[in-house]
């Protein structure tokens, strides 16, 4: 049988003996002109249809061969240089005299469980010692109008004026850098004070509150000396200052302005009110242009920034008729959390004005509402509350009152009159007077920010007045307002706080809220409670809170790129419990944990690993509890099989600490072997550092983990011999091979040993394994990639990868395998041991191994020999890993991507004949750039006349309105058009195809089937066809792939990729995602009424004289833009 192989030099004919031989056309003089020309026309068209009929033929057994010799030598390289037959006899000696137990892990749960309630309540009694030290001092102090105090303004400290005289407020403020506070320079013997831009830094009430809050400073010092672990203390005052403990030097952001208020900080809001259910209720009608509109705008996201994920919300519209700002949740409520609240202020900005404003069939809605939610059990089942957002009020509301909500008036209402004009003030006022809340005039947005927070006030006073100070738990937050350093804002944390009220009895039935008080735990700090060593390869431990949010999760992500800086989600802390654990399809584990419940639960996961591109099959079993006194529940994750058992032995103190010691070794830094935050002396100690002087005698004082010491000097001893192995293969006469460069171990105590086998200079991986590599090193939150993958892989079998952080580091490879102990049918994966390599080296030595000399013997080969994959361009030769990833290629820009990228169609053959499986994976947490988009501009053609007067009449409307809204001497003061200007710039900076925000995706990984070991193929590509054969590498997780080249299926067959693709939804299950209420625990305590409540104290309004002529003017237009 004969075969073509197109070649550079023309087309072959192999004859079988193994000499190929170009086709020759004979001449002969005697032939017949006509059978001359029918012969040349035959080997003409055979020419032609060469290409298209024919194909090449790639022996099998020669890429078996390949495959055989380079596993051959890629083993012995690994096992050679990485020492891991020393390492595995070495743990397999120890077998007789370990201890093999089974972790318990519900056991485990209620321990962490336990110390972690602990821990959060040394913070509660630090809080609670601040509540009554602040409500001490005040009950003391007498209010003094003319009060003159000079306080530590942390804007001012350290500040001096041109004269070199410190400025006012200011002074010399010790300051110095503190390993507790992320090195920070603090003064942990003083609070300062900090008072927003929009407050008066030296106006009576901050000056008496300030003097009043004194007190705190030494309790501050004393909590902190009680608790070492204790991060920042403060008091949010009423008023608006915030006292901070230790004292900092405040920085403005780029405007030099300070946008921090303490009183829209969400421990602040919770600790000040009960739950709550509210109804904005905005007025769009024709009078509400301009201005009046951005006025009414803020305010409702003013509002929106008020609430909670334990609040509840809708937004309605009114003017001829109501409008529910996002139909999706007509008649409903919806859980405040930050995606709603985000969503809502979006479509505020879409508002537009038009008609009458019939604000009756408004509050009837919001009315009916509200009690379906209660009818219902739906909501907060507390605090209701409608927010009228208006510029006037015309109606007779006293029906709808009667009908709704008297006489328990269980319902308040807060009435926000918008603009300048007073006409309809009384009216205004009378609701809100008649209905337990609180009335409040905005004329201008910088009135905007106080007028909303007089209603936290009244909400408050039922809870003040009966003097219940309810300890509230927040959810997990960054504060990228309070800090600037990129540390300390991007620190996830919870605060507890507790609020403090006047005790004075002449003003019990107001209600007196002073403030609160608080302090920050980081969340990192709590996690630290569940040790990663008991847990296993996979296991790890969460947190999430009474509304199934995630509190801390090692694949929670809260964090993306924008350019090169890293910024928080929009809606980082709002990820569901479900969105991370989205294999629990049924929400069963959700739904327990959320509703405090203790048990287990087991399920089969598709785990990832090396930044979610290989994916891992996992059997994973769940234990939870909840942690008392908190709305908070600990979940606990074992891995069944290697993951459930751990190993115990015992070692001499001596014996262990000189092993310990050795140059090679280090433990895991962020692992806590010692406490070294409790004396301020220790801070400066790394973990190892810890260890040795405790060991040592010289820090008996330190708390130490007795048991992760004793498996650390277990691990070492056992480990010990690979420092000299290594040592011993780099002085041997024989040399070393280039290319390899680092050999490593690293233990299930975090204890790891490193060998450089060269110098920096010529390692082609600078960052492996540096303090910077986080994926290879030993973190609170995982095992290193590398040991994380060589456990799901049969011990002795070396793993090979390309890291794919690492391609910009330098071309290496990393081979790892993972070492046991064995004791009956239990096995627990003792460490994981390697060595990393140069990529080029292994690609010399692959281009060698695949290239058949001219001399080679062909006799008996069924299809092209000589072989070659270096010099024949017709072919292309992979080497493969089992997720589909190159690691050789000729094209050295392929190395690390996934082959479906490259070549489609073969990808393609290898899924439909199962020698691959394309898993789907889900990302709850992805960010997609938004569609960019415009409406179409164009407008109906409308008469010149009609032009005219339309025109003419947005003008005077316009004008008119302006000159209500401001008056003459503003014009005068340019800082308005200043900032006018300057949000004009900043909002059309960036492009909207530039945006991303949150969504979900799907996305595949790549899976060989082993059952599967060799295959070859023909692909048919139009005019053409390839032929592939790929054999499986032995003792490895690699495949070695020879492709025909010449053939293009590019045009039948597209890439295939990893990337992820978003999960669209229509209109209908979009909406029923969003407004749909999952299972949830309601905080336990309510305060939303109190008999002795003074609703009399429901807000007033300075008197504003306003020009007659200016005001009928006004009536005039708005009768004419109502038309």
């Amino acid at each position: 049988m004969l075969w073509w192989s197109p070649s550079r030099t023309g087309a072959r004919m192999n004859t079988g003996a193994g000499q190929p031989e170009r086709t020759q056309v004979p001449c002969t003089g005697w032939m017949d002109r006509r059978a001359v020309v029918t012969v040349f026309g035959i080997i003409s068209l055979s020419w032609m249809c060469l290409p298209a009929c024919a194909q090449m033929r790639i022996p099998p057994e020669t890429v078996q061969q390949w495959a055989n010799t380079f596993g051959k030598q890629l083993s012995a390289l690994s096992t050679r240089y990485s020492g891991s037959l020393l390492l595995q006899k070495k743990y397999k000696d120890i077998e007789p005299i370990v201890k093999m137990e089974e972790v318990n892990g519900m056991e485990l749960v209620k321990k962490f469980a336990e110390e972690m309630e602990n821990m959060l309540g040394r913070k509660m009694k630090s809080v609670k010692r601040m509540a009554e030290a602040a409500e001490d001092a005040d009950f003391y102090h007498e209010y003094n109008a003319t009060l003159e105090f000079d306080y530590y303004n942390s804007m001012m400290i350290n500040t001096v004026d041109e004269d070199g005289n410190n400025v006012e407020l200011g002074g010399e403020f010790a300051l110095e850098e503190n390993e507790h506070f992320n090195n920070l320079p603090v003064n942990t013997q003083q609070s300062v004070i900090q008072v927003p831009t929009n407050v008066y830094n030296k106006d009576p009430d901050i000056l008496n509150g300030v003097y009043m809050s004194e007190a705190l400073n030494e309790v501050f010092v004393s909590n902190f000396d009680k608790d070492p672990t204790l991060t920042w203390q403060y008091f949010g005052s009423s008023t608006g200052f915030f006292r901070l403990y230790p004292g900092i030097q405040w920085t403005p952001d780029e405007n030099g302005v300070v946008t921090f208020d303490a009183r829209n900080r969400n421990w602040y809001i919770q600790a000040a009110t009960s739950p709550k259910d509210i109804i904005i209720v905005v007025d769009t009608s024709g009078s509400m242009k301009g201005l009046r509109l951005t006025i009414a705008k803020h305010t409702i996201n003013t509002i929106l920034d008020t609430l909670g994920e334990n609040d509840f919300v809708n937004v309605i519209a009114y003017s001829d008729y109501v409008q529910y700002v996002e139909p999706c949740f007509k008649g409903t409520l919806v859980q405040a959390d930050l995606d709603n609240r985000e969503h809502f202020k979006l479509l505020v900005e879409g508002l537009h004005v038009k008609g009458e404003g019939k604000v009756k069939k408004a509050m009837k809605e919001a009315f009916r509402i509200l009690n379906e939610a209660v009818t219902t059990g739906k909501g907060s089942l507390c605090n209701q509350a409608i927010m009228l957002i208006t510029d006037g009020a015309m109606e007779d509301f006293q029906q709808v009152f009667e009908e709704f909500n008297w006489p328990e008036r269980r319902v308040r209402v807060f009435t926000y009159l918008i603009g300048r004009e007073l006409t309809f003030a009384d009216n205004v006022k009378w609701i809100a007077c008649n209905n337990k809340g609180y009335y409040t005039h905005i004329s201008t947005l910088a009135d905007v920010q106080e007028n909303v927070m007089e209603y936290l006030h009244v909400l408050s006073r039922p809870m003040v007045i009966n003097h219940d100070h309810d300890i509230i738990w927040t959810e997990a937050y960054m504060d990228s307002v309070l800090f600037n350093t990129q540390a300390q804002s991007l620190l996830l944390m919870t605060s507890v706080a507790m609020p403090v009220f006047s005790k004075k009895e002449e003003t019990l039935s107001h209600g007196i809220l002073l403030g609160v008080v608080g302090t920050d735990v980081p969340l990192k700090e709590l996690m630290r409670l569940a040790p990663r060593y008991k847990l296993g390869v996979h296991g790890y431990a969460f947190l999430n809170t009474n509304n199934g949010y995630i509190l801390s999760h090692p694949d929670l992500r809260p964090l993306y790129k924008e350019g090169k800086k890293l910024k928080p989600k929009p809606n980082y802390n709002s990820v569901d419990l479900s969105e991370v654990e989205w294999e629990d399809t049924e929400d069963t584990l959700r739904t327990a944990m959320v509703k405090g419940e203790t048990g287990t639960l087991s399920l089969d996961v598709r785990a990832t690993v090396d930044k979610g591109r290989r994916v891992v099959f996992l059997k994973n079993e769940y234990f939870y509890t909840t942690i008392n006194e908190t709305p908070f529940s600990l979940g606990l994750v074992l891995t069944r099989g290697h993951g459930k058992f751990i190993f115990t032995g015992n070692i001499s103190v001596e014996e262990g600490l000189h092993d310990l010691i050795a140059s090679d070794v280090t433990l895991a830094n962020e692992w806590t072997y010692c406490e070294t935050d409790i004396d301020p002396h220790h801070r400066k100690l790394t973990q190892l550092q810890a260890v040795v002087r405790y060991l040592t005698g010289k820090e008996p004082d330190l708390q130490c983990d007795e048991v992760l010491l004793r498996q650390t000097l277990f691990d070492a001893v056992v480990t010990a011999p690979m420092e000299a192995y290594w040592t011993a293969i780099l002085l041997n006469e024989s040399g070393i091979d280039d290319g390899v460069e680092t050999a490593f171990m690293g233990s299930r105590s975090g204890l790891m040993r490193m060998f450089r086998y060269v110098g920096a200079e010529k390692r082609a991986a600078k960052k492996f394994l540096s303090a910077s590599d986080k994926d290879n090193l030993f973190t609170l939150d995982h095992f290193p990639v590398w040991y994380r993958r060589a456990a799901e892989n049969r011990p002795g079998r070396f793993l090979y990868y390309v890291p794919k952080e690492d391609m910009r580091d330098g071309r290496i490879l990393i081979a790892a395998t993972s070492v046991t102990v064995t004791l009956g049918p239990r096995t627990a994966v003792a460490g994981a041991v390697g060595v990393q390599m140069s990529l080029d080296m292994l690609e010399k030595r692959f281009w060698a191994i695949t290239a058949q000399p001219n001399d080679t013997d062909c006799a008996g080969v069924d299809g092209l020999c000589p072989l070659s994959c270096s010099d024949n361009m017709d072919l292309s030769c992979y080497v493969i890993d089992s997720n589909g990833f190159i690691v050789i290629s000729k094209q050295r820009n392929e190395v690390g991507r996934f082959f479906g990228e490259v070549d489609g169609s073969v990808m393609s053959q290898l899924l439909r004949m199962g020698m691959f499986k394309r898993i789907s994976l889900y990302d709850y947490q992805a960010m997609c750039k938004v569609n960019p988009h415009s409406a179409s501009s164009a407008r109906p053609l409308l008469s010149p006349f009609y032009n005219v007067m339309a025109a003419l009449k947005w003008f005077t409307s316009n004008v008119l309105l302006f000159l209500l809204d401001f008056n003459v001497y503003g014009l005068w003061h340019s800082d308005r058009f200043v900032e006018a200007k300057a949000s004009f710039h900043a909002s059309s900076k960036k492009s909207k195809g530039d945006i991303l925000q949150p969504c979900d995706t799907e996305y595949p990984s790549f899976v060989y089937e082993p059952s599967i070991k060799e295959t070859n193929s023909v692909i048919k590509c139009g005019r053409c066809q390839k032929v592939f054969v790929i054999q499986q590498i032995p003792d490895s997780n690699l495949l070695l792939m020879v492709v025909q080249a010449d053939c293009d299926c590019s045009r039948q067959y597209s890439p295939i990729t990893m990337e992820p693709r978003e999960v669209k939804y229509n209109a209908s299950v979009k909406c029923d995602r969003m407004k749909s209420q999952k299972i949830r625990r309601r905080p336990e305590s309510c305060h939303a009424y109190h008999p002795q409540e003074n609703a009399k104290d429901c807000g007033g309004a300075a008197e504003i004289r306003i020009s007659a002529i200016l005001f009928l003017t006004s009536l005039f237009v708005s009768t004419l833009i109502h038309r």
